[in-house]
């Protein structure tokens, strides 16, 4: 049977930081093949009440006019970042080195993520951050300063926007930063530095990683092609595993984001890597996965840094699959767009799968066979999505109330999920 072919949306991860780094480079960046959602617009949107020229997305192409690292201008508004904690996060790392006073905000769902990991170690090289709601929330005033002192921080756990925000505030406050976590988190942020000629070293010792900054003047601007996401393709490859063979094209395979892949082969999955040309010091490729009967595995915390995005799919999976998955080290999945642990656990259990849920670990029983009832997205785009896989799947009937949660970060997921079920269903 021939593969059905699916090309994702650009990559929301990369397309955020392209976003915030052009707008901080000397000239002009093109970004091509950007993804354009309520996320990736929120941060455009902030960018430009800090004065950035940024176009709309004009056929596959967006233009930032940087303003160079000393460019941005005092903003006359609160920021919202809407429901998007990378914008939030980044956002409070970059402002940290203005020496100006802002207030940063967001959407209710965004107000319950915390924002601590962030302010602590940049509060420690001088910036000033008072939350104006409840502790460890947004909105919070931040009022920047340059020179910030030297930003140094070693991170109890792997995370891509801690390190991202603590290097912008070193781009914009004129300061080395040092940042160092255990294993290895996603590593765009460093990627497209090195793209614009920062002054960025990585290292490693004692499985520990380690990303320094030191004195950078100016950013080249981009001029970058962003890869498919892989957080949206795994829901079509885990289709794929399920109903009928899926190939996703031209995706990002940064080895911080392909975990996914590895617990899907080791679930029993036929997973097969077509690797390309790189695209903007980004590996890029495609991904074939064929089906297969699935079987239960446990995913152990130090993997999940590399899939925690994928962890609402893998779940809806291992309900599909024989024998028990067990998902340890999950407790940051608990401060995402919602409380993804307990959102998986409400909705395979209206679904009639056995559950155990603990403060930092998922145990599904799988039950292959028809699945039915109503389940909710709980105004999270990952779980309104993996569930739609499982509703794809013959036999099943399941509702999803919340459907459009989706448009944060694949607007057109619901038409391209029935456009690849109805193409395998013919095959």
């Amino acid at each position: 049977m021939e593969p059905i072919e699916v090309r994702v949306p650009g990559d929301k991860s990369i397309t955020h930081r392209a976003l915030i780094l052009g707008s901080l480079a000397d000239g002009v960046s093109r970004i091509r093949r950007p993804l354009d959602s309520a996320d990736t617009r929120s941060t455009a949107a902030v960018l430009r009440e800090l004065g950035a020229d940024i176009g709309g997305v004009a056929g596959d192409e967006m233009i930032v006019r940087g303003r160079g690292l000393r460019g941005w201008r005092a903003p006359t508004v609160a920021l919202d970042c809407g429901n998007s904690g990378t914008t939030a996060r980044l956002l409070l790392g970059a402002l940290a080195g203005c020496p100006w006073e802002t207030r940063v905000t967001g959407d209710a769902s965004l107000q319950g993520r915390p924002m601590r990991r962030v302010t602590d170690p940049l509060t420690a090289a001088g910036a000033a951050f008072e939350e104006l709601g409840e502790s460890d929330r947004l909105p919070i005033r931040v009022r920047g300063r340059r020179p910030l002192g030297p930003i140094s921080h070693d991170g109890p756990r792997a995370s891509a926007q801690v390190k991202s925000a603590l290097l912008l505030a070193g781009l914009t406050g004129g300061a080395p930063a040092r940042v160092s976590e255990p294993g290895l988190s996603r590593d765009h942020t460093e990627r497209m530095l090195r793209s614009m000629a920062a002054a960025v070293e990585v290292t490693g010792r004692d499985g520990r990683s380690e990303v320094t900054l030191g004195a950078t003047s100016r950013l080249e601007p981009l001029d970058t092609n962003v890869p498919g996401d892989p957080s949206s393709a795994v829901f079509f490859l885990g289709l794929g595993a399920l109903l009928g063979p899926v190939r996703t094209l031209g995706i990002s395979l940064n080895p911080a984001r392909t975990g996914s892949l590895e617990v899907l082969a080791r679930m029993g999955a036929d997973v097969r890597v077509e690797r390309g040309a790189e695209a903007s010091g980004e590996p890029v490729g495609s991904v074939l996965v064929a089906p297969s009967s699935l079987a239960g595995t446990v995913v152990e915390a130090r993997e999940v840094p590399s899939l925690l995005d994928e962890i609402p799919l893998l779940a809806a999976l291992a309900a599909a699959a024989g024998g028990v998955t067990r998902f340890e080290g999950v407790a940051e999945l608990r401060v995402k767009e919602s409380d993804r642990v307990a959102a998986l656990a409400t909705n395979l259990r209206a679904l009639g799968i056995e559950v155990e849920e603990e403060p930092d670990v998922l145990t599904v029983r799988g039950a292959p066979g028809p699945l039915e009832g109503t389940v909710h997205s709980f105004d999270d785009h990952r779980i309104a999505m993996a569930f739609g896989v499982l509703a794809a799947l013959p036999g099943n009937d399941i509702a999803i109330e919340g459907r459009e949660a989706v448009s944060i970060s694949f607007p057109s997921f619901w038409t391209d999920l029935q456009r690849v079920t109805t193409e395998l269903r013919r095959t």
